[in-house]
């Protein structure tokens, strides 16, 4: 099968429930503890760098990075180092975290300066002393992103601002409110990386946000209006239908001269350059259809889950799922008591009638999960491999391929649980077979 797929990007009409884009980012009193997890990123876990008993402040390196393809974390509270402990993440592995009490008087550490950057290396140093990973949902160390092998063929920045998951506008309020830090970060990324052209990619459910851009942005920067339909954030369909170009498999963006960053990563480049402040608050949407009072929410990382609600006016029902992230592709909150984390841009909430998983039914073969794809992906083929064990035809229908977008499952008129079939057979693959 060639290494090239022709992708139609046809996605799915997801609801969009965007009824928090006019709300206007409210900031969240201290919490009454946090917990930062060393592993928030991609890659290896931080070491703590850290005591108990220790006093931290705030933008104090609290997590040494364990590596070239890892991070720092840092505390965004005032106080002392209650406890090194260890939690389950959300994927349910054990992670070393630590636990800080703020004191209130939220001092900054002596050590937090605006970077002295005059050059692409000092520019990548200052990136990754920040602490900054995607935050659109990836992790990914930010630092590394800008560090491609290939960077005298990196032609186009690609700034992500999509944010085509139901409910979340945290990206869009960014957007609307961080306007200067986005064209900071941009010309920041274009003049130390040397690259000539810069595409802003916005759904077009955002109007307010278009037309503020399109009245903010210098020479070499598009403001590219994309069309309302799932998944146009994803990394290989927003590429696609910004330049034209497809990155093939397997590779990267780099690839095909392209580097992708989510917009509120960028907007944090910029404010950093400025304030020297790392990565410590995270704007959230907090909505879904059992929240008492839906906001966009800015609050500090390793807050508990259940005291961001509890800043929402808490549930007005028994949750049936808690999420971080979208209803698409969020993740599974299993504990109230789980902490933000750097790279969340939403917590939504659901009743259990609305988090109920629908009735499956025999596969009618319509074939809309393969028209829907935006890899152009047979989801039916994928999981009827998988079920056969059949790991060789899983490769030669590119199964690794799948960026668990779930589009094949929400088209579906059968309800079969195609997507996380599809994450299942490509563990398969990775195991030689096992399942």
């Amino acid at each position: 099968m060639s290494k090239f797929l022709k992708r139609s990007a046809l996605g799915a009409q997801v609801p969009h429930e965007k009824r928090t884009s006019g709300m206007e980012t409210v900031k969240m009193p201290l919490p009454t503890k946090i917990v930062l997890s060393m592993s928030q990123h991609i890659g290896a876990p931080a070491t703590p760098a850290v005591a108990k008993g220790d006093q931290v402040y705030v933008g104090t390196v609290v997590g040494k990075s364990g590596g070239f393809v890892s991070s720092d974390i840092h505390s965004g509270v005032s106080g002392i180092v209650d406890s090194i402990t260890t939690i389950t993440g959300s994927n349910g592995a054990k992670q070393t975290a630590v636990v800080i009490i703020p004191d209130g008087a939220q001092t900054v550490d002596p050590a937090v300066a605006p970077p002295q950057v005059t050059d692409l290396k000092s520019f990548q140093d200052a990136v990754r002393a920040s602490g900054l990973v995607g935050l659109g949902g990836a992790g990914f160390p930010a630092a590394v992103k800008l560090a491609p092998k290939n960077l005298d063929e990196i032609d186009t920045l690609i700034i992500n601002g999509a944010e085509c998951e139901p409910y979340i506008t945290s990206d869009n309020r960014c957007l609307l409110e961080d306007t200067q830090f986005i064209l900071d970060g941009i010309q920041a990324v274009m003049k130390y990386l040397e690259i000539p052209r810069c595409i802003i990619g916005i759904e077009g459910n955002k109007p307010e946000a278009i037309a503020k851009m399109r009245g903010a942005v210098p020479a070499g920067v598009e403001v590219k209006e994309l069309p309302c339909r799932y998944p146009q954030g994803a990394e290989k369909v927003l590429i696609e239908n910004c330049t034209g170009r497809e990155v093939p498999f397997p590779g990267l963006p780099s690839d095909v001269g392209v580097i992708v960053m989510n917009v509120t990563s960028v907007a944090f480049v910029g404010k950093y350059l400025a304030t020297g402040m790392p990565l410590t608050t995270k704007r959230l949407t907090v909505d879904g259809d059992i929240v008492k009072e839906p906001k966009n929410v800015e609050v500090v990382i390793g807050t508990p889950v259940r005291e961001l609600i509890d800043f929402c006016g808490g549930f007005t029902d028994e949750p049936g799922k808690v999420l971080y992230g979208g209803p698409m592709m969020g993740t599974c909150i299993a504990d109230l008591d789980q902490p933000v984390l750097k790279n969340n841009n939403a917590v939504l909430a659901f009743s259990r009638k609305a988090s109920q998983t629908p009735k499956m039914s025999n596969c009618i073969h319509c074939g809309r999960c393969a028209n829907a794809c935006p890899l152009g992906l047979s989801a039916k083929e994928i999981v009827q491999a998988y079920n056969n064990g059949d790991v060789d035809l899983l490769v030669q229908l590119n199964a690794d391929l799948c960026m668990s977008c779930g589009t094949c499952s929400f088209v579906c008129p059968a309800k079969r649980p195609l997507a996380p079939s599809i994450a299942l057979a490509k563990i398969m693959m990775k195991n030689g077979g096992k399942k």
